[in-house]
């Protein structure tokens, strides 16, 4: 007999009083605290995280499982920000790789008429400007009407509206108009402001990130939302940083998914940390869906994790993959992770999703359903 999270309760299993009581608070719909994530995190056995994920995952999202077909566009590798743990940017202009208008235009004529979603987002350029996002979202709307367009993390974003002088509001009613749909959930790394003076020390403040959310909430388009785990901070911080973004979720309800990124130490300067294992990365997803009862997604965003991994996070309360990718990002595979080229058709995907018992779905960005 298939082994139910109601079961194990009723099987006298859960012995401990704390396991016993988050379980309860979990087949009732009811939220965790803080304390209860940490308890989670540090006590509670992986066998029984799974089916408290499974059970959330499921009430949420039924067994479907999605994806999307999207391409990435990473406009340029030249940063300001001097971030401990990124493998991507480049410090010098002239050994850096910045595309132009018209060469984003060319890249643009060649999206194919399948692709629902570009994803756009990379270093923060320190010529960047509002003028310039405005004609990159041109671009791309003028070539692709219908396609929708994901773009420009946070902190892409506090620096231009810093710099242009102008309110995050404005700014972003400027670039709506240009054609951006939604923002990404990048730039978040970790909240805890000791922990980002450690490996983000020029980044944007946690309340900025926060802000720019809030103000694109407010605007009327939604985000996503990231964590980055294990490197330097511990449980406290985690569940922390999931707790502000719950609280912001419960104020706006504007962010679509959560997506937890594992920290990979290869070409930064963090590179003496050892990664956490394919446990702890389990484990977390799980946490993360269970506290995160506001949050209708969870993403095990398979460039990052790999493949395989992704694969057996979709038993830990995951319940969207991301997608086609079509090789178009390095962030990753700079930092050490070996996808065997990033791509995957939607076969795979599929395949993927109905190997773990799951019913694949194919999407637009918003998580409605694609009509086959």
């Amino acid at each position: 007999m298939e082994k139910t999270l109601e079961h194990y309760l009723e099987s006298g299993l859960i012995i401990g009083k704390a396991d016993r009581s988050i379980v309860i608070k979990v087949l009732h719909g009811k939220r965790i605290s803080e304390k209860e994530a940490l308890h989670l995190y540090t006590k509670t056995e992986t066998g029984l995280l799974s089916l408290m994920a499974d059970h959330v995952r499921t009430k949420l999202n039924s067994d479907k499982v999605f994806f999307i077909r999207n391409i990435h566009l990473e406009p340029t590798n030249l940063c300001i920000y001097n971030c401990k743990f990124c493998s991507f940017v480049c410090k010098t202009k002239s050994s850096s790789l910045t595309y132009t208008l018209q060469e984003i235009g060319k890249m643009a004529e060649q999206i194919g008429k399948d692709i629902n979603e570009i994803h756009i987002t990379g270093g923060t350029h320190p010529d960047s400007s509002i003028d310039q996002y405005e004609k990159i979202l041109t671009i791309i709307r003028t070539k692709n009407p219908k396609i929708h367009i994901k773009a420009f993390s946070a902190a892409e974003l506090f620096y231009i509206f810093k710099k242009d002088r102008i309110e995050f509001s404005e700014g972003l009613k400027i670039l709506i108009k240009a054609g951006l749909n939604s923002i990404p959930g990048g730039g978040a790394e970790i909240f805890d402001e000791k922990i980002r003076k450690e490996i983000c020390p020029e980044k944007i403040t946690s309340a900025a990130w926060l802000g720019i959310h809030r103000a694109a909430h407010q605007s009327g388009i939604f985000s996503n939302a990231t964590m980055l785990y294990g490197h330097i901070e511990n449980y406290l911080h985690r569940t922390d940083h999931m707790n502000r973004l719950r609280e912001l979720q419960d104020e706006t309800g504007g962010f679509n998914a959560f997506i937890p990124l594992k920290f990979r130490n290869k070409n930064n300067s963090l590179s003496h940390l050892e990664e956490v294992a394919l446990l702890e990365d389990l484990r977390s997803y799980a946490v993360a869906r269970i506290f995160l009862d506001n949050i209708p997604h969870l993403k095990a965003y398979w460039p990052m994790l790999g493949k395989k991994q992704a694969q057996l996070a979709l038993s830990f309360g995951v319940d969207d993959i991301d997608g086609t990718i079509n090789n178009s990002t390095t962030i990753y595979t700079t930092a050490g992770v070996n996808n065997n080229e990033n791509t995957l058709s939607v076969v795979e995907l599929k395949k993927m999703i109905t190997q773990s018992g799951f019913t694949p779905i194919e999407r637009y960005s918003d998580y409605s359903a694609v009509k086959n």
